[in-house]
């Protein structure tokens, strides 16, 4: 991939309880054995400061349950203490993979 070339981002909006209408970037989509299928966000990245690297940023990640009927997708806020826990695991592994890349 060349310099110019820049991946294909997916993004979701969602709308705020206040009405205002939010990007976020799908970091990553998954499904576990129970079926459940979660999906992690990140906002959408404002554009990076005089000399900030973006490696060297920290992001907040929402992590959703979700579900998908016709072309909506219906998200979940997470409420078990095992689902965090399986998130957290899921973050673990994305960030573990991201230092070997």
């Amino acid at each position: 991939m060349t310099e110019q070339e820049q991946p294909k981002v997916e993004t979701i909006t969602i709308s705020t309880e206040e009405g205002k209408e939010e990007t976020f970037e799908i970091l990553s989509t998954f499904k576990q054995d129970n079926g459940h299928q979660y999906m992690l966000l990140v906002p959408m990245e404002e554009e990076l400061s005089e000399g900030a690297e973006e490696e060297t940023l920290e992001q907040e990640v929402y992590p959703f349950r979700y579900e998908e009927k016709g072309d909506d997708v219906i998200l979940y806020p997470i409420e078990e203490e095992s689902e965090w826990d399986m998130i957290e695991e899921v973050l673990n592994t994305l960030q573990d993979e991201e230092e070997v890349d």
